[in-house]
């Protein structure tokens, strides 16, 4: 089994999302014996944004680099996503990776009955980080990434989520703790 540990926040050790999803990450690995994880973190090497010269394919170098993302999505059994919300949205290295593997024809596909998700065989786990306590009306972050991967027929989406984490120390504390202890066993996945 293959697991992909994408952490996009821009805090370092600070970073709640990144604390959390090594958290999942780990108990992935206690759990799921033979488990290979591949890890990326757009804040230390982010890709590219979507240009023309990138959709044009202009640089070999960044269309190969293109290709191994979306490749190593494509290869991931699950997916451990460190999701913070920055500005009432994701941050936009997640957006520029999410731009390399929403791909036409690989990851969807248009038909005469409209969209088709491909990559629907796949648990993705969000960790998911805000400073305040969002509702739908400002939430940008987890229904963007709840619609997108469904859109690629990915509909095994959970969220670990620590928010409020700005209040203050205490309430920062009280949240990571509350995100940890609700984080999922894992489960075996259909082949």
């Amino acid at each position: 089994m293959k697991l992909l540990h994408i952490d996009s926040s821009a805090l370092a050790d600070n970073s709640v999302t990144r604390q959390l999803t090594a958290a999942i990450v780990a108990r992935w690995q206690d759990q799921v014996p033979g488990l290979k994880v591949t890890y990326r973190d757009l804040d230390a090497a982010p890709l590219p944004h979507l240009t023309g010269p990138v959709l044009a394919k202009a640089d070999p170098a960044v269309a190969a680099a293109s290709e191994e993302t979306l490749q190593q999505f494509l290869d991931a059994d699950v997916v451990v996503i460190g999701a913070p919300m920055y500005n009432f949205g994701i941050p936009s290295t997640l957006k520029a990776w999410i731009d390399r593997v929403a791909v036409a024809g690989r990851t969807f596909r248009y038909t005469e009955k409209g969209p088709e998700g491909l990559a629907g065989n796949k648990k993705v786990i969000i960790a998911s980080g805000r400073g305040g306590i969002h509702g739908a009306a400002s939430d940008f972050q987890e229904a963007y990434l709840k619609f997108v991967l469904g859109f690629m027929g990915i509909t095994d989406v959970e969220f670990v989520r620590a928010e409020g984490v700005n209040y203050s120390p205490q309430h920062r504390v009280d949240a990571l703790a509350s995100a940890l202890a609700s984080i999922p066993v894992p489960q075996r996945l259909a082949a």
